[in-house]
């Protein structure tokens, strides 16, 4: 047992100096991505707007569809850090836009936003996997995600408990006020994440290794089309679930049970201190029964939980469903980034991240119109139980997909994981330039 212990603590150390930087740059950028998705559309309805959320978000999504492919080709040509700077500038621009609450500068913030986020995502995965060796990549890929949901969990606690804080000594009497508040954290955090960014050494390409001009159409580069579709369809249906659902979950849970800022953000602290949690352990998890293996059940496990969270009258059982839930749904995520830029070639990491990255937005410009649609025929109750249906029947296919295409992958997947963990417990110094390539 204690030998299990410290080879799994093992396997979370050795990282190379920029691995660890970008664990801080995920830290103070993840703060601020994440107390904006809590609390934006709570903002919202405060101020008088909150019809406007069911086309703020797919002009949120839209903006990041446009960005996707062009951030990947730019941080082939010029860098990832270069990309991952320039994103996050956009991001912390935008979110001030918000504070005035006028409607025109909010779409031109949630533009700017979408636009920024796509290209600090886009690029994050292959950052990775190049500074990443293949036998620590399990285990960073799930720390990483795992630092943003504690990330997360702490924002959300400090915001609902500092802002309306702040307001009430400020004598702030508007029920916009903590929210302004937050908005304003959130956008210096965007600010300071710049800084985090630039500690990581510069990446760009020399000139004489800088992608041709002609290689690939506007920087994409597929070598297999069908596999590119099987990695990517999975990850589309899932984002068309949870784009028509998980960013109003705050809305459902606010209106349902009568509750406020700071009880809503408690919720979503709980959850995601769980998600953490689920994810450290998912690369153990892996090791036993493969990557897609293991991420197949956590998902699947996940979707009954959904029932009782969208069907719960009781708020208890609806605060344990949605720990559960998003902990067992969001644990597989990272290592199937993993998985996913193994599985092909290093030229084409920027262009599956893009593509991944661009779908998800994709499916969240779709469903929020879904969204708006339901609510506007239906009641509050009939409208969020068919949202509930239609997530459960899109995660269930995803789920099968992902098992159906690459089960067979496991075995070589428990092999390579095997062969790795003998090799890291007899290594002594071990390089910091990745492999690769590893697929079959």
């Amino acid at each position: 047992m204690a030998g299990a212990i410290s080879r799994y603590i093992r396997s979370f150390t050795g990282f190379s100096r920029d691995a660890r930087i970008f664990l801080l740059t995920t830290v103070v950028f993840g703060a601020a991505i994440s107390l904006y998705w809590i609390d934006f559309n709570l903002y919202l309805e405060a101020i008088g707007l909150g019809w406007t959320i069911a086309w703020l978000l797919p002009a949120y999504s839209l903006a990041g569809v446009l960005m996707a492919f062009p951030a990947s080709a730019l941080s082939d040509r010029f860098g990832r850090r270069s990309v991952m700077a320039a994103g996050m500038a956009l991001v912390a621009v935008a979110l001030f836009a918000f504070l005035p609450g006028q409607l025109p500068l909010l779409f031109v913030g949630v533009a700017a936003l979408g636009a920024g986020s796509m290209a600090v995502s886009v690029v994050q995965i292959p950052f990775i996997a190049e500074h990443t060796r293949p036998d620590q990549r399990n285990e960073y890929f799930a720390i990483w995600s795992a630092i943003g949901f504690l990330t997360g969990l702490v924002a959300a606690l400090a915001g609902g408990a500092l802002a309306p804080a702040i307001a009430a000594r400020l004598n702030l009497g508007s029920a916009a006020a903590p929210y302004q508040i937050l908005l304003t954290g959130v956008a210096t955090l965007g600010v300071l994440s710049l800084g985090t960014v630039w500690l990581l050494t510069s990446d760009r390409p020399p000139a004489d290794r800088m992608p041709a001009a002609g290689a690939g159409r506007f920087g994409i580069v597929i070598l297999d089309r069908g596999l590119f579709f099987r990695l990517l369809l999975p990850g589309f249906l899932t984002s068309l679930g949870a784009g028509q659902l998980i960013p109003f979950l705050n809305v459902f849970m606010e209106n349902k049970f009568s509750l406020g800022l700071t009880e809503v953000n408690a919720i979503f602290a709980v959850t995601s201190l769980g998600t953490a949690a689920a994810i450290l352990a998912q690369p153990a998890l892996a090791r036993r029964l493969g990557r897609i293996g293991s991420i197949v059940l956590v998902q699947a496990a996940s979707i009954p939980f959904l029932v009782v969270l969208g069907f719960s009258p009781v708020l208890w059982t609806v605060v344990v469903a949605l720990a559960v839930r998003n902990s067992l749904m969001n644990a597989g995520s990272p290592i199937f980034d993993a998985f996913a830029m193994e599985r092909i070639s290093p030229a084409e990491r920027a262009t599956l991240s893009a593509g991944m990255t661009l779908l998800w937005s994709l499916g969240w410009t779709i469903a929020p119109l879904y969204y708006g649609l339901l609510h506007a025929w239906l009641s509050f109750t009939a409208a969020f139980a068919v949202d509930f249906v239609t997530i459960i029947v899109l995660y269930t296919i995803a789920t099968a997909l992902l098992w159906t295409w690459f089960r067979s992958t496991d075995k070589e997947t428990v092999a390579v994981v095997r062969a790795d963990e003998a090799t890291l417990a007899a290594a002594t110094v071990a390089s910091e330039s990745p492999s690769l390539l590893e697929r079959a």
